[in-house]
């Protein structure tokens, strides 16, 4: 397994679902039923990369690899879309996200790497 700094992870997998959760309900407080059935496949994609940012600069990591993994841990979640449950991909694609960011912490300019 490739070293990364489990601390950054842990960290990066709670900013992000704390994040995506108040994006969540600020959305579903603001926004009728039918803008989710219309436009849900771009509101989540964009909020979950939005909430990914906001991570990867609270932990100073590099915000163009953030975003990659962002994406890539995204794809979890379209298993729980296919089969009608929307969120069982989300516990998945944060451990993805917090793997991710811990392995670029790891890689960080003159940071070892915490196993």
């Amino acid at each position: 397994m490739p070293p990364m700094d489990r601390s950054v992870g842990w960290r990066a997998a709670l900013l992000q679902a704390l994040s995506v959760a108040v994006v969540a309900v600020v959305l579903a407080v603001a926004l009728p039923r039918s803008f989710f059935e219309d436009w849900g496949w771009l509101a989540g994609p964009v909020a979950w990369g939005g909430c990914a940012l906001v991570a990867g600069a609270a932990l100073r990591l590099p915000l163009g690899l953030v975003v990659a993994g962002a994406a890539l841990s995204g794809l979890p979640m379209l298993i729980g879309v296919a089969v009608g449950v929307h969120w069982l991909g989300a516990p998945l694609a944060l451990a993805v996200f917090g793997a991710w960011c811990g392995w670029l912490a790891a890689r960080r300019p003159g940071m070892p790497a915490v196993a």
